[in-house]
């Protein structure tokens, strides 16, 4: 990790492989007023009003086991038998890819296994690192979201719900060693909205209910109280920054380091949505602002 590398991954000319494996370790940060609700909706304001000012957009990369060519660390780091679990070149025995981007799960091959231990220590030195620079930057209330916990998961080889389990212990744990550490942050609110529940052994299956079980069944000890919401970040974003607090909130972005890199398609994603939502573009963008590549604002931690 050096400025130059930054300056190159920022222009999302990052290398495959072990280059996009790096960003997980990268977290942008920017002053980001938010403009509308998720539905569009505007969110009026007068000039005078200084809540939007108070709202800070951290940006950074989850581990992605959707199986994507640009990431295919995530997948030889994380899952031990992905020989077994992914139609491989039978000469090469590399991962074939589909469509110059896709791996595919083998007809009748069986599900991942992963390396457990790498993973969790991972998961909480990403955490750690993201809480790190939010205290560093005066945020008050950090507002989380699931990062890869949606499609990028694993479902399609069976290891969605123990990733979720293993990103609510990674950070469950980073704030109990922590908490205590932090000169700013007073709270921490994980906005996870309850989209399309699945049942299992009549337990409800999603991203909230793996927070709330590990915060619960764990009995959280740390000195920073938590929030888990069923609702959407930028209502609850907007709601404490007009308390008067500094807050932020996450951005799951891709591995290619630019912002909103598809925000024309309009698409569904978390990224694009901010990027029609907020003024991400204009402050987290290599060509809007001058700068996301200037080195004088890298930080190392």
């Amino acid at each position: 990790m050096n400025k130059e590398f930054l300056l190159r991954a920022l222009q999302g000319q990052s290398e495959y492989g072990e280059e996009a494996f790096r960003m997980k370790f990268v977290v942008r940060i920017s002053q980001c007023p938010i403009l509308m609700e998720f539905d569009a909706c505007i969110i009026p304001r007068a000039s005078q009003d200084k809540w939007s000012h108070r709202i800070k957009l951290v940006s950074v990369t989850g581990i992605d086991f959707a199986g994507r060519f640009h990431d295919i660390n995530d997948i030889l780091t994380y899952v031990t038998n992905w020989q077994d679990v992914y139609e491989t070149n039978p000469k090469s025995g590399l991962l074939l890819v589909h469509n110059t981007r896709d791996f595919r799960r083998k007809t009748n091959g069986p599900r991942g296994k992963l390396d457990m231990d790498r993973l969790r220590n991972d998961l909480m030195r990403m955490a750690r690192l993201r809480l790190r620079a939010c205290d560093d930057e005066e945020v008050q209330v950090v507002v989380e979201t699931g990062i890869g916990l949606g499609v990028f998961a694993g479902k399609a080889i069976g290891i969605d719900e123990t990733v979720r389990a293993l990103s609510a212990f990674a950070i469950r744990k980073v704030l109990e060693e922590d908490g205590s550490t932090y000169r700013n942050i007073r709270a921490v609110v994980f906005a996870l909205p309850i989209f399309d529940a699945g049942y299992r052994n009549d337990k409800r299956q999603d991203t909230y209910q793996a927070f709330a079980d590990e915060f619960n069944r764990n009995n959280y000890q740390g000195p920073i109280p938590v929030l888990i919401a069923d609702q959407d970040m930028h209502r609850l974003t907007v709601a404490i920054a007009r308390m008067g607090f500094n807050v932020s909130e996450l951005n799951p972005a891709d591995s290619h380091g630019v912002f909103g890199e598809y925000w024309q398609n309009r698409g569904p994603a978390v990224e694009e949505k901010l990027a029609l939502t907020t003024v991400g573009l204009l402050v987290q963008h290599h060509l809007v602002n001058p700068c996301v590549l200037d080195p004088n604002h890298y930080n190392f931690i």
